[in-house]
């Protein structure tokens, strides 16, 4: 059997050299275009045909989920009839590599009677489309990483590549946060992880509290029967202390045989990090990560009301 693979490393040193390359074509009609995006009162409407067209509706998909109110029209259907989803108030960002693509630019003349600010992105900076653009954005790739040269995959790759950049950059500009994202992903894992709050996600009930003078054993019962991991100190119902297995673990390294004739506050981590219940639960799995720690006591006033876990969400 041949291996097959050197084929595929070719294509990857190809495409990432590509991409790398377009380092070096930016000019400041991208700074334009994203200034001019953030200004519009409209959406920003993507038009391409083709291999343009496929990375046009991704485009349009990843601006549309980032903060930047997008869709996708074809060419061929705007010019019979859907023109008119296009308003006064939007952009276009037309989509074409070599820039002549006769059904895109069939679509310029209405841009322009209308005053529309068109986007051009194009390999072709001198193309028909770069000449009709207020901004152009050059895509130009040194070659396809197609044998024949002929299948658009450098160009395509390069094109999505360019609309990451300006959907990243939008998301800059706008200080676009988690909680934001979390708006437009509403199903699924990522939407249940991003706006549920830690209220909803933590543990409730049977928690596993014990006092500052109960011994070590009645310390391991009740951390095994709450089998969360660890178990919290009280004092006078207020959060004293919490004992985890490493504070256990730790203990038993220390103490060896003397450590049953201990009591629970001797081996406890006092003064323990508290979130409160209104914190979604997201913003707590970062502080959590930040801190390596999987467990965050959930207090009200000083008083243990949950537990929250790094796992607590269910995905």
């Amino acid at each position: 059997m041949s291996d097959y693979r050197k084929y595929a490393k070719e294509v990857f040193e190809i495409e990432a050299k590509a991409v790398s390359d377009l380092a070096q074509s930016l000019t400041t009609d991208f700074n334009k275009a994203v200034d001019a995006i953030l200004k519009s009162a409209g959406r920003l409407v993507v038009c391409g045909v083709g291999k343009s067209g496929i990375i046009g509706r991704k485009i349009a998909a990843t601006l549309a989920s980032t903060g930047t109110p997008s869709l996708f029209i074809h060419p061929t259907e705007a010019f019979h009839g859907d023109l008119g989803m296009i308003t006064k108030d939007d952009i276009c960002l037309a989509i074409s590599y070599s820039g002549e693509t006769e059904e895109l630019l069939k679509i310029i003349p209405f841009i322009k009677h209308n005053n529309i600010i068109l986007i051009g992105m194009s390999g072709n900076p001198n193309s028909t489309l770069a000449a009709n653009s207020q901004f152009h954005l050059n895509v130009a790739v040194y070659k396809e990483a197609c044998p024949l040269e002929l299948a658009p995959t450098s160009s395509t790759t390069a094109t999505l590549a360019m609309g990451d950049a300006l959907a990243v950059a939008l998301m800059k500009a706008r200080k676009f946060k988690p909680a934001d994202f979390a708006q437009y992903h509403p199903g699924g894992s990522l939407g249940r992880r991003l706006l549920t709050t830690v209220e909803h996600a933590m543990v409730k009930t049977n928690l596993p509290v014990v006092k500052g003078n109960d011994s070590i054993k009645q310390v391991i019962n009740t951390m095994s029967s709450g089998r969360l991991g660890l178990a919290v100190v009280l004092d006078k119902n207020k959060i004293a202390g919490i004992i985890t297995d490493g504070d256990l673990r730790r203990a038993m390294d220390k103490h060896a045989e003397k450590l049953f004739a201990l009591k629970a506050a001797a081996i406890m981590t006092q003064n323990p990090r508290t979130i409160n219940k209104t914190m979604m639960m997201a913003e707590a799995e970062e502080l959590m990560t930040k801190h390596k720690i999987t467990s965050l006591l959930v207090a009200d006033k000083g008083k243990l009301i949950g537990i929250a876990q790094i796992y607590s969400v269910s995905l």
